[in-house]
């Protein structure tokens, strides 16, 4: 029996509001430390490689936490590790406003241990950034697990187009807020004001959230529409004793490795926007602090198009008679093309910096839009109880290619500025953002050529 939408309730959106705000702190929290790089990296004369050393330590510990995150999810609940995950990395972002004493007691400790100290700043952003990663890698394993939790298939990629638009929103606010508070408050302040929002979030997670079938404020027709799609394996288990899955066990499947690669070639796109797109404004264009400000909300406020109409994209060739995994891989193809337009970022960029702005704003829409239906290919294809580890295996991958990408953006600035033009690094970087989605669609395309449920788990 199918249930008429009219007929049911709306609590389930107000779930995806929770991990909505949720993502945009996320991303609130994650890039104030590139808005602030260009002052940051004259006052304590920082090169592009030790900048990029200093992204890269995120990536790579937020990389090796993905992987037990999702398990840590799966194990403590979706409530409860959420919690748990943003109390930390809010913990880590306040830290980044005390690298210096930070830096100062890491070195003290080196010497006193007859190791060789490395310059305070360094050391203490990377604790700091280290910490806040480690916390940052449960955001999307337990929204994700929420969303399969309170959505039905047909409704999940656009439920996580809207939350990951958090990342858009907090991008947006990110540069309109972050320099501001620096100029006028100190750059200390700016981690201080941002990081402490996470803890306003945590109470209301607190009161509002529990599972569907305990949820006390959804109604009884909300639950059963939400539960229509059940498979009889799924149902059978609800209530049943979670079950270890072993890492070796999820790697068998071609649906974890077509994943994990999606991931692996597309996350550091993102992450390069989004933590080199200051420095290449001051570097190209000579603009710093409060002038970064337009140009980039304007850059971010296109994003969050990609985010919420790329996860509704599949709609339409659900609508069709295709089953969700088909309609979203058919998506994804057409999403993979508009990055190529950052191929004309630089050759067109003497015109005027809104040229690159806005060409690279249609690239970043179209990550945004990647990202909110490669999430859902998961939960297309997983069951419930396995979803938070394959993110965590794809989160991992994704954040190991992200710390490739920013080392490799590191060395190409520093090399091409000693050359006496650093636009050409920028232009190799961007070859390689445009072309990196066909490249990760064809490869999860040959893995998974059709749609197949994964139902022995």
């Amino acid at each position: 029996m199918t249930i008429k939408t009219e007929s049911i309730g709306r609590y389930r959106w107000t779930i995806c509001g929770l991990l909505f705000f949720a993502t945009t702190v996320n991303y609130l929290d994650r890039q104030v430390l590139s808005l602030l790089a260009p002052s940051l990296s004259e006052e304590f004369n920082w090169s592009n490689t030790d900048y990029a050393n200093i992204t890269a330590v995120f990536q790579f510990v937020y990389a090796l936490s993905m992987l037990f995150a999702g398990r840590l999810i799966d194990k403590l609940g979706t409530k409860l590790g959420y919690i748990l995950a943003i109390f930390i990395w809010s913990i880590g972002a306040i830290m980044h406003a005390y690298a210096i004493p930070i830096g100062s007691t890491f070195n003290n400790l080196l010497v006193w241990v007859g190791i060789g100290a490395v310059p305070v700043s360094i050391a203490g952003f990377m604790i700091s950034r280290a910490f806040l990663g480690f916390g940052e890698s449960g955001n999307f394993p337990a929204a994700i697990k929420a969303t399969a939790e309170y959505f039905p298939k047909k409704e999940r990629s656009l439920a996580t187009g809207i939350f990951n638009s958090g990342s858009n929103v907090g991008a947006i606010l990110a540069p309109l807020t972050v320099p501001w508070i620096a100029v006028h408050w100190g750059w200390q302040m700016a981690f201080i004001i941002i990081g402490a929002i996470g803890f306003i979030w945590m109470f209301f997670w607190y009161v509002l959230y529990e599972k569907p079938r305990n949820q006390k404020r959804m109604s009884a027709s909300e639950l059963a529409y939400i539960c229509e799609e059940e498979t009889i394996e799924e149902s059978s288990t609800e209530n049943s004793k979670p079950e270890k899955i072993s890492w070796l066990k999820l790697l068998s499947y071609k649906q974890t490795w077509a994943f994990a690669i999606g991931k692996f070639l597309t996350d550091g796109i993102w992450w390069f926007f989004l933590f080199w797109l200051p420095k290449y404004l001051e570097a190209q264009f000579g603009m710093e602090k409060t002038e970064i400000t337009i140009p980039l909300a304007v850059l971010y406020s296109m994003t969050m198009v990609g985010s919420i109409y790329g996860g509704y994209f599949p709609m339409y060739f659900i609508n069709k008679g295709h089953n969700p995994y088909e309609a979203r891989m058919k998506a994804m193809l057409i999403i993979a093309l508009f990055p190529l337009f950052v191929l004309f970022a630089q050759p067109l960029g003497y015109i005027s910096f809104w040229i690159p702005v806005l060409l690279i704003g249609v690239g970043a829409s179209a990550h945004q839009a990647w990202s909110a239906n490669i999430f859902t290919t998961v939960s297309d294809m997983f069951p419930k109880k396995a979803i938070g580890s394959i993110i965590g295996i794809g989160g991992m991958a994704g954040g190991l290619g992200g710390v490739l990408v920013s080392k490799l953006g590191g060395a190409l600035f520093d090399y091409y500025e000693g050359l006496g033009h650093i636009e050409t690094g920028y232009t190799i970087m961007f070859v390689l953002c445009a072309l990196a989605y066909l490249l990760a669609w064809s490869i999860m395309k040959t893995l998974v050529p059709k749609y197949k449920l994964i139902t022995d788990l």
